[in-house]
């Protein structure tokens, strides 16, 4: 494997959101990341939803995490501050994962996947079961779970609510119509416009279009053995999750083996979001047990 690093320390003290944006090259294609956090122990990998890019992570969960370890969050191919184009499957994001967490010399991580990026933390460690300690899927799904191939046709009609409305879709998408979802919804999204400088780029048409066939794909493939993980499994999501239905998160804590669950009420795609606090000491306890 080709490999380059920026030469940044690895972690960082600093928040979130004044983190230097840095890069790796893995088998000629530059990842963007940034890193946050004490270098020492098991290192945290985020990946994020659709079209996201770095500055889609919420700082509150990124500092929170960061207290106590380091915390790495990083841009797909394609996506962001990442070259290449994006991939039309999630295997292969999986890969280029892979990929990424060799190039930085990292032998273990723990790794956290949200939405899209739940489908490729699963797939990471049923391909390098030896490289994955923990793992955290929040509002996500398995391989052909109940309605993961319609998000499509779920999401534009919010998108384009949201351009009406001069509102962030993910308002919509992520937050329940209640007044605590709607409220959680605002905070979430001013927590997204904290970073001032250094922002990166939003994906492209294309990119957003390429990773929904990859979403459409992989709600459509056959199910995986998540028998075979091995890994302490945490799984979170709201009690209303319309993108990736909640009842896939049922599905994934009954057939990976010894998983823990926590359903938040009146919350959700986004309940890890809404409630950023309590994930935040759910998902510390879970990583130091």
């Amino acid at each position: 494997m080709n490999s380059a690093q920026t030469n940044l320390p690895s972690g960082s003290p600093t928040s979130f959101i004044d983190a230097a944006n840095q890069s790796v090259t893995a088998n000629g294609v530059r990842f963007a990341y940034r890193d946050t956090g004490p270098a020492t122990g098991v290192p945290l990998l985020l990946f994020n939803h659709w079209g996201a890019v770095l500055d889609n992570f919420d700082p509150a969960i990124i500092d929170g995490l960061a207290q106590t370890r380091r915390v790495i969050t990083t841009d797909y191919r394609g996506i962001g501050g990442s070259g290449g184009t994006a991939p039309l499957t999630v295997g292969e994001m999986a890969d280029d994962a892979i990929q990424l967490i060799r190039a930085l010399g990292l032998d273990t991580v723990d790794v956290l996947g949200f939405s899209l990026g739940g489908f490729v933390a699963q797939d990471i460690a049923l391909k390098a079961p030896e490289l994955v300690r923990r793992l955290i899927l929040t509002g996500t799904g398995p391989a052909g779970g109940s309605d993961i191939d319609k998000v499509g046709p779920v999401t534009w009609p919010l998108i384009l609510k949201g351009l009406l409305t001069l509102r962030d879709p993910k308002f919509y998408l992520f937050f329940t119509s209640t007044a605590n979802g709607r409220r959680s919804a605002s905070q979430y999204l001013q927590r997204l416009q904290t970073r001032k400088n250094n922002r990166d780029q939003g994906p492209t048409p294309r990119a957003f279009l390429r990773q929904l066939k990859a979403i459409t794909a992989w709600g459509k493939q056959p199910p995986q053995d998540l028998g075979r993980l091995q890994s302490p499994t945490l799984v979170v999501n709201g009690d209303t999750d319309i993108m990736v239905p909640s009842v896939n998160s049922f599905e994934l804590a009954k057939r990976i083996p010894n998983a823990e669950l926590v359903i938040y009420q009146d919350a959700g795609h986004g309940g890890i979001f809404q409630h950023h606090l309590d994930f935040v000491a759910k998902a510390q306890a879970f990583l130091d047990a």
